[in-house]
């Protein structure tokens, strides 16, 4: 998979983060913002994606908008990722927006690799995901999560569900005893992906440094 690299390669924290086209445009923007919110040191890995929904979707399942329907690359994606996490004395920290936030999250029920998981608008209207939450554990300590105050108002039947499903998924990481942040962001799914990321990833990078 194709690499972006932001900031300092041989930073302690390194940021990994799942991209298409559309997110790679406002990356750098992305990268100043975590910047902006953090004194920490970090890397953040860009990982461009060639199918958004099959290389990051965990199960098959069917189309939800559109007529692509999900695929099941999630774990030979996670297996190249772990590639990039060799250096066990540094920390690393996985995250993205919308289905990348998914990915994300999922992620960290594979592998203790992840100190932290930066889950920005993620895509927990999948079907059977929270289920999923509620059979397995998480394994990183840290979870910010977060979503726009418009992201339910869909007519969309399934994605109408976000809200209530990050809420499930927010008190399944809790009762587990994870360190959970949840932030509702003003607007609908597509307005400001890269700040959102940012105040996620940041978050996470000044939690560990507290």
């Amino acid at each position: 998979m194709e690499q972006f690299l932001y900031g300092n390669a041989d930073a302690a924290n390194v940021l990994i983060q799942m991209v298409d086209e559309h997110d790679l445009a406002s990356i750098e923007n992305e990268y100043e913002e975590i910047k902006s919110r953090t004194k920490a040191d970090f890397c953040l890995k860009a990982v461009k994606v060639k199918s958004w929904n099959k290389d990051l979707s965990p199960w098959e399942a069917k189309a939800v908008f559109g007529r692509e329907d999900f695929g099941f690359g999630a774990r030979q994606t996670l297996d190249e990722i772990l590639t990039l996490c060799g250096d066990r004395q540094k920390k690393y920290f996985i995250g993205g927006y919308s289905l990348a936030g998914l990915f994300a999250l999922w992620a960290a029920y594979q592998t203790e690799v992840f100190d932290g998981v930066a889950a920005a608008s993620p895509s927990v209207w999948f079907p059977g995901f929270t289920q999923y939450m509620s059979e397995g554990s998480c394994l990183a300590s840290l979870v910010y999560l977060s979503l726009g105050d418009r992201e339910a108002k869909t007519r969309n039947p399934i994605m109408a569900q976000v809200a209530d499903k990050i809420e499930e998924a927010k008190s399944i990481l809790e009762d587990e005893g994870h360190k959970v942040f949840f932030e509702w962001n003003k607007g609908n799914h597509f307005v400001e992906a890269d700040i959102r990321t940012a105040k996620a990833y940041a978050w996470l990078l000044r939690d560990k440094d507290e």
